[in-house]
């Protein structure tokens, strides 16, 4: 029988528990703090954010998921609204700071129901009718778009990049963002289909933000192999060959005995034979550019130089995939079966000098099903905040040409879901409603923060939107907050994706709701290796 009062341990020693409301409230106020960090960058008049981490190295952005992808988080509900960002990035690319706020908004709401005494799970259900509603009043507020359509899509793009560093050069990036979505975008069993992993972006220092161009192929950070190749060739025909140029090593170990020095010549002369067939094939074939996954001998290097071929070698897998698309080549493993039908186009190769280093642009290829942006800027902190524009330009474009449906951005498109949801909270009984309202209050904190980073009265500027809302042309309206006061988004260009919004609002409420759930916090403390200092201290 076992003795009374005698204590179980479960844990193992140093760990930390933490249960019930103290729990809750550790993982929203970290999830509140999360946001509060990134509120500020929010909009046109957003601020930027200078992180330095543990070797000295500087950030400078107002980019929400490089923001927090940058911080050194600890706390475990903290790191659940690191995922938050980390998904609206993967999924849009754009809408992080608005995903983070929404959710420590979301928290921030529930905690007063959960002081009012409404259990966690009746929130949780509450927020998951409120999404579902919200879903329905955003789809149907949201406009048609097209590939075809590319002033709407630049007004998207703009829309994005709005408040960035480099928002002043946002008409010449966004142009160049539309120009590179709508070439690479695709008709996937009847729906449009834009993959921005066909859109390789390569950064380069020196030179100004303008400098930016696209490119209508593919670049390759690597160099013209041979200094007696042509470094410059127009109407290429292009090979992509997987293979090497270089002679096999057999697979098990084998010796070869030479007694006589014409043996060794015949052998090298033979070696030599190999290596020029696998060079005439490539010559026979038509090709005057070689692009090698592989390496490519000494040897093969002079017979391609003798041909007038130029030629690149240990090309990235990834780059090979995209210069297929772009080229119309086949990419083959069997350098003697190369054909004039594996061939790819374009109107000129050339190795040209960037910021001190040797590069390959492919360009002018026929239709081209993948491109290439070359960013430029002055300093190397420009030029990453100019390609993460670029990013969030290309990725919202690509998201409005798929969903196929744009809204007002502004705070707009906020106000007019939680009009629905405070009418849909109406209609529902029990608690649940509460929870409803909270979410459409949470879904006002966007043009609230707008409103409050243009120094406009947050309240009146609220009432103000609430009223208009109600007018019947009245769903576009939200805060202008270069004018810092309330207006027409549709007329002010300011448009966003539906995915974006769609994408903020599931991502948003799920963690919130899976947070609230939250009751126990068990954390196993295990000493670091090296760490801990034997028990009694150092001895004499």
């Amino acid at each position: 029988m076992a003795q009374q009062g005698q204590q179980i341990y479960i844990l193992s020693e140093g760990a930390l528990r933490t249960q019930g409301r103290d729990a809750q409230r550790s993982n929203i106020a970290a999830a509140k703090a999360m946001s509060q960090m990134v509120r500020s960058t929010m909009g046109p008049m957003g601020m930027d954010k200078m992180l330095v981490d543990d070797l000295g190295d500087i950030v400078i952005t107002n980019d929400g998921a490089t923001i927090v992808k940058e911080m050194n988080v600890e706390h475990p509900a903290a790191k659940m609204i690191v995922e938050v960002a980390k998904t609206q990035d993967d999924e849009v690319g754009d809408g992080t700071t608005t995903a983070v706020v929404m959710t420590g908004e979301l928290l921030s709401n529930a905690e007063k129901l959960l002081d009012l005494g409404i259990h966690p799970t009746i929130i949780a259900r509450g927020y998951r009718m409120a999404a579902t509603k919200a879903q329905e009043a955003l789809d149907r507020a949201g406009k048609l778009v097209s590939v075809t359509d590319k002033a709407t899509l630049k007004k998207i793009a703009m829309t994005s990049m709005t408040g960035k560093s480099v928002g002043g050069y946002r008409d010449y990036l966004a142009e160049i963002a539309v120009n590179a979505v709508t070439q690479v975008a695709e008709e996937v069993n009847g729906k449009m289909k834009a993959d921005v992993d066909d859109i390789q972006v390569e950064k380069k220092q020196g030179s100004a933000v303008t400098d930016t161009e696209l490119i209508r192929g593919i670049i390759i950070d690597k160099e013209v192999i041979h200094s007696g190749m042509p470094k410059r060739v127009e109407n290429a025909k292009i090979a992509l060959v997987d293979g090497a140029f270089e002679i096999k090593k057999t697979e098990t170990d084998a010796e070869i005995q030479i007694t006589d020095p014409m043996q060794l010549q015949a052998f090298i002369d033979q070696e030599e034979k190999t290596l020029k067939a696998l060079v005439d094939a490539v010559v026979n074939s038509g090709a005057n550019v070689l692009l090698c996954q592989k390496g490519i001998e000494d040897l093969p290097q002079h017979f391609l130089a003798k041909a007038g071929i130029l030629a690149a070698r240990r090309v990235k897998e990834s780059d090979m995939k995209k210069l297929a698309k772009a080229t119309g080549a086949r990419v083959v493993t069997s350098i003697k079966e190369l054909s004039k039908d594996d061939l790819g186009f374009a109107k000129l190769v050339e190795e040209k000098k960037v910021s001190g280093d040797d590069m390959l642009f492919i360009r002018d290829c026929k239709n081209p099903k993948a491109v290439s942006i070359l960013v430029r800027g002055g300093t190397e902190h420009v030029v990453d905040e100019a390609e993460r524009g670029i990013h969030d330009a290309v990725c919202v474009v690509a998201a409005a040409i798929e969903s196929g449906k744009y809204v007002a951005g502004g705070g707009a498109i906020e106000i007019e879901m939680a009009k629905e949801l405070r009418r849909y909270s109406d209609s529902i009984g029990g608690r649940e409603q509460l929870a409803v309202n909270a979410f459409a209050d949470s879904l006002e904190i966007i043009p609230r923060t707008l409103a409050e980073s243009a120094g406009m009265d947050a309240i009146d500027t609220l009432v103000g939107l609430r009223s208009t809302h109600e007018r019947k042309d009245g769903a576009g309206y939200g805060v202008a907050v270069l004018d810092g006061k309330i207006d027409d988004m549709f007329s002010k260009n300011v448009i966003e994706p539906v995915k974006m919004k769609s994408q903020i609002l599931k991502s948003s409420s799920e963690t919130a709701e899976m947070i609230l759930r939250i009751d126990d916090v068990i954390a196993s403390n295990k000493p670091k290796a090296g760490g801990a200092m034997p028990p009694g201290g150092m001895g004499d």
